[in-house]
């Protein structure tokens, strides 16, 4: 039975099957949609005086109602809690490291993290953007001052950013990338670490070999992230594909082989 991998909108699962490093660990794979690339607000609603609905459902909900792949990312908060309630195993022999950071358009009156005090942040519900706003800008403002919107998939809060329907948004990764290289600022850092679910039934030497090769594949970006960006093309839907030069993009994602207790 094929293992199968669900990746997360990053480069290393793409460069590990370009030079063969899943087949070269021994592990029989194939890849299905990832949740972290989907969107869930459809771009139907054009005036910028509608504003989205607040989506509650995120990452965590996501793998509470069984996800099909042996293999999964999201962050580290949401796959501790899924695994805690028998969602899927956590692996605990590496975690992933990802950018990102609090945006405003680049007309925003906001010039500082304060600036964002009763402001609704776009954030994904239960997923690595909610509990990462939170951190960041508990450091800047009082709890009360700390106002959230649950705005959907990534794609969703970077799409309602470049079309100004919200404030502010939470994003990271590929997206992170987006808005940056569009001219908007960023206010607060929310770098946060990425947990990987494991499915009760995967075998553990299939995860070894998985990880094997994605290490083998973070050593190649390591030495040569310019020869793989193209890759952020790969997950990224056609709107964004048509107004970003994804060589301008960083590597994103890091993948850490450390264990998480």
């Amino acid at each position: 039975m094929k293992f199968r991998i669900q990746p997360h909108v990053r480069l290393q699962e793409w460069v590990a099957e370009e030079h063969g490093y899943f087949r070269e660990s021994g592990l029989d794979y194939e890849f299905e949609p990832s949740f972290a690339g989907a969107s869930a607000i459809t771009s139907s609603v054009t005036s910028t005086n509608e504003l989205p609905p607040q989506l509650t459902r995120g990452a965590f909900e996501d793998m509470q109602e069984g996800r099909s792949c042996d293999i999964s990312s999201a962050c580290h908060w949401a796959v501790n809690a899924s695994a805690s309630t028998r969602g899927g195993r956590m692996w605990g022999k590496a975690y992933s490291v990802t950018p990102g950071g609090i945006f405003v358009a680049p007309e925003s009156e906001y010039r500082q993290p304060e600036d964002l005090a009763g402001v609704a942040v776009g954030v994904g519900h239960h997923s690595g953007s909610h509990y990462s706003a939170i951190q960041a800008l508990e450091r800047y403002l009082d709890r009360p001052q700390l106002k959230l919107s649950f705005a959907g998939l990534p794609n969703d809060r970077t799409r309602l950013m470049l079309e100004r329907r919200i404030p502010a948004a939470n994003v990271f990764g590929a997206q992170y990338y987006v808005l940056e290289q569009q001219g908007f600022r960023k206010l607060a850092d929310t770098t946060f670490m990425i947990g990987f679910l494991v499915n009760e039934d995967t075998r553990t030497e299939d995860v070894d070999r998985y990880f094997q090769a994605l290490l083998w594949a973070q050593r190649d970006i390591d030495l040569e992230p310019e020869r793989y960006k193209h890759y952020w093309l790969r997950e990224m839907p056609e709107d964004m594909q048509r107004i970003v030069d994804v060589r301008r993009f960083g590597p994103g994602e890091r993948i850490v082989a450390e264990s998480y207790t």
